[in-house]
């Protein structure tokens, strides 16, 4: 896998991802509420550390690396791209690369992450924020058994912002929301 078939998949990722988040009411047109929710950044999934590494040298010839932290036991690279990837109406600067830890299904483009109002700190606080933006959604999920739901905290050594995260996976598309960007998250890390 090269950047070129990143390229070459990302008009089906992203129709299948913003099908997706139509699915979940979190791109309602009528919504005014979501004038505050932006598409923070896009996360790939690769199966070889080799890959990893050549994704890597492409991209930094594409935009410069602000972190490259130690997640859950492997690096997670994160890279502002100098000229944005386009979904629907918002302009995507980051890439979130993530080193293989197990075998996906799939490689490439893997999910989006959507940062909703709110600053919340805690799930409890991120739920009710999720509710703002789509108050059915409980009820969308309780009808739709083919999306799984997880909910977790990822960390990096010295984060000091918290930032608890919700993931919505069907198939082999993931929309994550949380409540920080990954800039103000990275950023949070240097004054740890």
């Amino acid at each position: 896998m090269q950047y070129q078939d990143l390229t070459q998949q990302w008009p089906a990722f992203s129709k299948a991802i913003l099908a997706f988040s139509h699915q979940l009411g979190l791109l309602e047109q009528s919504n005014s509420k979501t004038d505050a929710l932006w598409c923070d950044h896009i996360a790939l999934r690769v199966n070889d550390i080799a890959i990893a590494e050549s994704l890597l040298a492409e991209f930094k010839q594409r935009g410069k690396v602000i972190s490259d932290s130690i997640i859950n036991g492997r690096p997670i690279y994160i890279i502002v791209l100098d000229k944005p990837l386009t979904l629907d109406d918002w302009q995507i600067d980051c890439v979130e690369l993530p080193f293989p830890a197990k075998h996906y299904p799939q490689q490439g483009w893997e999910h989006i992450e959507l940062v909703l109002p709110g600053n919340a700190t805690n799930m409890a606080e991120l739920e009710q924020a999720l509710r703002l933006i789509n108050p059915d959604i409980d009820r969308m999920l309780a009808n739709d058994r083919s999306i799984k739901i997880k909910r977790s905290s990822p960390q990096a050594a010295g984060e000091t912002l918290a930032n608890p995260t919700i993931a919505f996976k069907q198939g082999d598309i993931c929309i994550k929301v949380h409540s920080a960007g990954i800039k103000a998250v990275v950023a949070s890390e240097s004054t740890a």
